[in-house]
């Protein structure tokens, strides 16, 4: 899959800001096959092994850093309420937040320690937080979650959220400008920006996505914050529902995405461990 634009004539699919709860038409490249659109694995060569691999790696990077690894923090008083804080080696230029994914309903903070390498390398501290899985909330609980870790983090510096895929759509939720937090920057990573679509997945039954929580917590729906910059980052080999939603939000935000050639929805994060990256460029360039 290379990098052609699939989301042609989406303007014509989205409601009018006036119409509110209106559904969005399904993407046009779409077959009659939902749960196929958003299915990843089964388009990745030996998807089985990430989460085993993103675990060791995780906990290997956790055990090199020390104290500089302060683990288990509470945000609220929930279960999985909690938070990981890596610190870099001198005082922090900022922090970033990073949200992890698995469709709202899969995963937590565990696996995804070692990506906090880049960051910690050029100066900033990165927190992880887990959250609130489906069916336990609905996706706007984990909004809500996730403004209580920003809120978290400004007391701590300058603030930039970035996460993948449903972590993607919450990172992005903290740049709309229905949201009340301080943060300088979001840049969702495979993000989740239109909501509708999934509505009619086989996963919505653990979801619960209805129309009124489409309308409200899709980003593409939302104005981005004033003050607040964005830039969204997709694989380039993604299946074509990520392509299209990543586009979507670029531009109802009017800002750059980029297509990162050679990546899946898997491998899209990899880059975030290696300071030099152009995804880490994204991230924290000029700040």
């Amino acid at each position: 899959m290379g990098t052609d634009d699939p989301s042609a004539g989406h303007r014509r699919t989205l409601p009018d800001a006036s119409v509110g709860t209106q559904a969005i038409t399904r993407p046009p490249y779409s077959a009659a096959d939902p749960d196929r659109d958003y299915s990843n694995g089964a388009f990745i060569p030996g998807a089985a092994d990430y989460a085993v691999r993103w675990q060791a790696n995780a906990a290997t990077f956790r055990a090199s850093l020390g104290a500089r690894a302060q683990q288990v923090i509470a945000y609220g008083p929930g279960p999985r309420q909690v938070l990981d804080l890596f610190l870099p080696d001198a005082t922090p230029r900022g922090i970033v937040v990073f949200v992890h994914g698995g469709y709202w309903h899969l995963f937590d903070r565990s696996l995804w320690s070692h990506l906090a390498a880049g960051p910690l390398a050029r100066g900033f501290a990165v927190v992880m937080p887990s959250y609130t899985l489906a069916p336990e909330a609905r996706i706007a609980a984990m909004t809500a979650e996730i403004a209580t870790v920003c809120r978290w983090a400004a007391g701590r510096g300058s603030v930039v959220v970035t996460g993948h895929s449903a972590g993607g759509h919450l990172a992005a939720r903290m740049g709309c400008a229905d949201q009340t937090v301080d943060v300088a920057r979001v840049v969702p990573i495979s993000p989740l920006a239109e909501l509708e679509p999934l509505r009619a997945t086989a996963m919505n039954t653990v979801l619960r996505i209805d129309a009124d929580e489409a309308a409200v917590e899709s980003p593409a729906r939302q104005a981005l914050r004033a003050g607040v910059s964005a830039h969204v980052w997709v694989g380039a080999e993604e299946r074509p529902a990520f392509l299209w939603q990543a586009r979507l939000l670029s531009e109802e935000w009017d800002c750059p995405w980029t297509p990162a050639p050679g990546k899946h929805h898997f491998n899209v994060i990899d880059d975030l461990a290696d300071p030099q990256s152009a995804l880490c460029d994204a991230l924290l360039g000029g700040l």
